[in-house]
């Protein structure tokens, strides 16, 4: 019997589990959307993971003899190794590629890449954490400042390590366009247009407050990759890794099947 290659994948949405598997990342992202009635239906996000990573909190080793093809020669699909602090025991140098994975089993993949940004400050920001918590945040804090508070800066709302992204809304102008308007929709799909406006209102005239919690829960089910911005950072307070979204047009050019699905 041929060996077939095995891999570690760790999802950040909709759970954080790390999953030992011998499906290629594209098969992974299929199967775990789309093969199993026990498994989640609709976006996924997960992270493949070095190979040789080991951590005493993680019984690798065990999980891999377990990970072997079934008797016809088909692929072992997924052992599960963990799903309780699997982030915070994962170093974000044994982070290989985030693959971003539509409801119909279509898998975008993306490549870390030194964040060099030029951040203009005082700007206010819509941030999506991920994992391990899923707050959407408001925030006069730029991605780097950010990153290192929540995992350095706040015990009450933070964690010692971080996955988030930014969801594309120009708060300025959202601002301006609806101020002394009786009636006017949410650019957040699922969130009162009013409420919105009142916590980002109340950052704007109040530079020295870092954030406002806008929700408890995960806009990421809603809507769409289309919707993000930049891409997504993992931050443990001393390092950011950062996986960058490709342009539209590159999308576009190279990946519309994605898109059209995305």
């Amino acid at each position: 019997m041929t060996d077939i290659a095995k891999h570690l994948y760790m999802t950040v949405f909709p759970n954080n589990s790390l999953i030992a598997s011998q499906l290629t990342p594209e098969a992974f992202a299929k199967h775990y959307i789309l093969g199993s009635a026990k498994h989640y239906k609709g976006k996924m996000i997960f992270a493949e993971i070095d190979i040789n990573f080991r951590d005493p909190y993680f019984a690798i080793d065990d999980y891999l003899a377990q990970t072997v093809a079934h008797e016809d020669g088909s692929p072992k699909k997924t052992k599960f190794i963990a799903s309780y602090a699997v982030l915070e025991h994962v170093p974000l140098n044994v982070i290989k590629s985030l693959y971003l994975a539509t409801a119909s089993g279509l898998a975008l993949k993306l490549t870390p890449k030194p964040y060099t940004a030029i951040n203009e400050p005082g700007l206010i920001r819509i941030f999506q954490e991920i994992t391990p918590l899923q707050n959407l945040v408001a925030t006069n804090l730029d991605q780097r400042s950010f990153g290192k508070y929540i995992t350095t800066g706040t015990r009450s709302k933070g964690a010692p390590k971080i996955a988030f992204t930014q969801i594309e809304l120009d708060v300025d102008e959202f601002l301006a366009e609806n101020k002394d308007r009786n009636f006017f929709a949410s650019p957040i799909p699922g969130h009162h247009p009013y409420r919105l406006y009142e916590c980002l209102l109340e950052l704007h005239g109040n530079p020295h407050k870092k954030t406002k919690t806008i929700s408890l829960g995960s806009l990421l089910a809603d809507i769409p990759y289309t919707r993000i911005r930049h891409g997504f950072w993992f931050d443990d307070g001393k390092e950011c890794l950062f996986f960058p979204m490709p342009s539209l047009e590159e999308m576009k050019d190279n990946y519309f099947r994605w898109l059209k699905a995305a």
